[in-house]
């Protein structure tokens, strides 16, 4: 099975001025964090808007971003439908197309109690064999997947064994690494009021799965690798607080609206959020744009950013 560990960077599905799916800058994104470290990609995560994707646009998603990223970077795609019926079949298609593997949240807004939540994720899981991640993320959907569930799920589905937690609560890592003793590789998110990157790596988890590093693939890549001595630790500290501003600025309104703004300002423009997501303007966008600069993050990606998006094309 596919070990996960380091940066996995949450891309925006980007669009172009009609609001279709523009996939010549999907495959640029692509060879930009394959180029820069980044360690696998989360595509129609919560900042990829899947739920304003149509289905179709889904299947091709996953189509083409599949065949593009072989080879280059491992690529898990978000199948979370609203039914656990629906959640199956999106699961296998990606798995029929060769995907590295997928990410499931609880199915937003019917709040399943715990033992439906189980039932739920181990019907998916066991309809495939390829890796199947977690992610726990009550804020969004109003359902906490607890420790207890994640252990159970992993012994009667050994494929679903990569978590990423997204909640304020430390002793959620602790207890999902050890009642699986290690088992599950846990993610966090880089939700900086959350806090969860030190904490995660310093009990033994396996990286971050974010979204700032889609402005800083590089940086992120550094800073998400699983601890293995003091110098990690005062290394990590240091970058850590370095980044913590642009980690901020990344939360300011729900994903994808700043990661969307700040890639235009990194020169790796991706359109605009579908409605009802609105652009990121007003005055804050100097303020991004100077944390951006400040870092020298246009500076450092500016040969990639050329490259990968050239004016005219």
């Amino acid at each position: 099975m596919f070990q996960p560990r380091g940066s996995w960077v949450a891309i925006p599905t980007p669009f172009k001025d009609d609001e279709s799916v523009d996939f010549d800058t999907f495959e640029r994104l692509i060879d930009f964090h394959a180029e820069n470290g980044t360690n696998a990609l989360l595509v129609m995560g919560s900042t990829g808007e899947p739920t304003l994707l149509e289905p179709e646009e889904r299947r091709a998603i996953i189509d083409r971003v599949t065949r593009y990223a072989r080879g280059k970077i491992p690529v898990f795609f978000g199948t979370t439908g609203g039914s656990t019926r629906e959640t199956i079949r999106l699961t296998q298609y990606a798995e029929a197309q060769g995907a590295d593997g997928v990410v499931l949240v609880v199915p937003a807004y019917v709040t399943p109690p715990q033992e439906a939540v189980y039932e739920h994720f181990l019907a998916v899981a066991r309809s495939v064999r390829f890796p199947v991640a977690l992610y726990n993320n009550p804020t969004r959907v109003r359902v906490h997947i607890e420790p207890e569930t994640i252990a159970r799920l992993h012994r009667e589905a050994p494929n679903l064994y990569i978590d990423k937690e997204a909640m304020a609560d430390v002793s959620q890592l602790a207890e999902v690494i050890a009642l699986t003793d290690g088992g599950v590789k846990v993610l966090c998110c880089d939700y900086p009021k959350y806090g969860l990157i030190l904490p995660t790596l310093a009990l033994g988890g396996r990286g971050i799965a974010g979204i700032t590093g889609n402005v800083a693939p590089a940086e992120f890549a550094e800073l998400a690798e699983p601890w293995e001595g003091q110098v990690d630790i005062e290394r990590v500290r240091a970058l850590y607080y370095r980044l913590l501003p642009l980690m901020k600025a990344m939360y300011w309104l729900p994903n994808p609206v700043v990661v969307k703004k700040a890639m235009e300002l990194l020169g790796l423009p991706v359109g605009r959020p579908r409605r009802p997501l609105v652009e990121f303007s007003g005055p804050r966008v100097a303020e991004l744009d100077a944390l951006i600069t400040g870092l020298g993050l246009k500076e450092r990606y500016a040969p990639w950013t050329r490259r990968l998006h050239p004016v005219g094309a």
